[in-house]
């Protein structure tokens, strides 16, 4: 059986399967580098990690639907009301207060995280036998890798780490039921590796690209949330391991893989350089959106104090989180039939 690669072996291989495993390379070789950078470089890495990575896969999501003729027209409904409803419940959440609006966002942004792994993996093992035992154990798998980091955080003393913002999780500290969970986790991870290895000389077939992805969660999962307490090891893990395989998935499957006549608007990505002006796209538009919230709301980075919208913050926010929060949502429909 060939491997199930999305586009070819190469280019899944840089794009899609490679950023964990340098990611977590890069930690652990190059801690005193990362030290130095965390403590002299925060605008760079903001520049680099949040907004040319993090924000601008967001974006992505646009040459899968709004920017697709076809697929606008048969989505038009839903790619008109969801933004809608994104913001509508974003009034109502901020209404109760920005923490509880946070709060809601982050578990809606862990649980959009964890369902793009186990999204990969199900395209990577869909040329497999497909029985329910396969599929209920790679899920399996999939969940424990990004599910047992986040019940430790949830579990553990308060890390050096937010998703989003300060206390935006549930916490119950609990050092026996993390011990427990540890154990549970061990085992499943080692009886992965164990029935894989089984599988493979049973079957004369190594999925490579499927176990890619879960060893590549596994690792990137438990050593930027639970192994290591520092912000810039869990933005690099979190953001890199994320955004850029979404990334690249939309241009290699949606775009790269069609015919000009299929793209319309999108043919322009093909006739010029298209992973260039692709990329260009998604950081001035990504860009464009950090620069209103540095502006209108964090002022961390940026300022512009003529006019101040410290009263319209209900709003403001709302707004400006449409597109994340849309993304997360959306996400959920435009993959399945995949």
């Amino acid at each position: 059986m060939a491997q199930p690669w999305i586009h070819k072996a190469k280019t899944d291989s840089v794009f899609i399967l490679a950023p964990s495993f340098v990611v977590v390379a890069i930690v652990f070789l190059c801690q005193n580098w990362l030290q130095s950078v965390e403590a002299n470089h925060s605008f760079y890495t903001w520049l680099f990690l949040i907004v040319f990575i993090d924000v601008a896969h967001v974006y992505a999501t646009l040459f899968k639907t709004y920017f697709v003729a076809s697929e606008s027209r048969k989505r038009k409904k839903l790619l008109i009301v969801l933004p809608i409803i994104c913001f509508s419940i974003g009034l109502l959440l901020f209404s109760f207060g920005s923490k509880v609006f946070w709060s809601v966002l982050a578990y809606v942004a862990v649980f959009h995280f964890i369902r793009q792994q186990y999204g990969f993996m199900r395209l990577y093992a869909r040329k497999e036998q497909q029985t329910k035992v396969n599929r209920w154990f790679d899920a399996f798998v999939i969940y424990t890798a990004t599910g047992f980091p986040m019940l430790y955080w949830f579990l553990s003393s308060p890390r050096a780490f937010n998703w989003f913002v300060e206390e935006e999780f549930f916490r119950f500290e609990n050092d026996r039921l993390i011990e427990i969970l540890t154990w549970i986790y061990a085992a499943v991870m080692v009886f992965y590796i164990i029935r894989t290895g089984y599988k493979s000389i049973k079957d004369n077939y190594f999925n490579i690209p499927k176990n890619a992805i879960i060893t590549g969660t596994a690792l990137s999962w438990y050593f930027g949330i639970v192994y290591f307490n520092n912000d810039l090891v869990f933005t690099l893990l979190n953001v890199v391991s994320h955004g850029i395989p979404y990334m690249a998935l939309i241009y290699l499957k949606e775009i790269d893989q069609k015919e000009v006549s299929e793209l319309g608007i999108l043919r322009h990505l093909k006739e010029f350089k298209g992973v260039f002006l692709y990329v260009v796209i998604l950081l001035l538009i990504a860009f464009s959106e950090e620069y209103l919230w540095e502006i209108l709301v964090w002022k961390e980075h940026f300022s512009f104090d003529l006019v101040s919208f410290s009263n319209w913050q209900f709003l403001v926010v709302p707004l400006l989180t449409v597109p994340q929060f849309t993304h997360y949502l959306l996400d959920g429909f435009i993959w399945k039939s995949k």
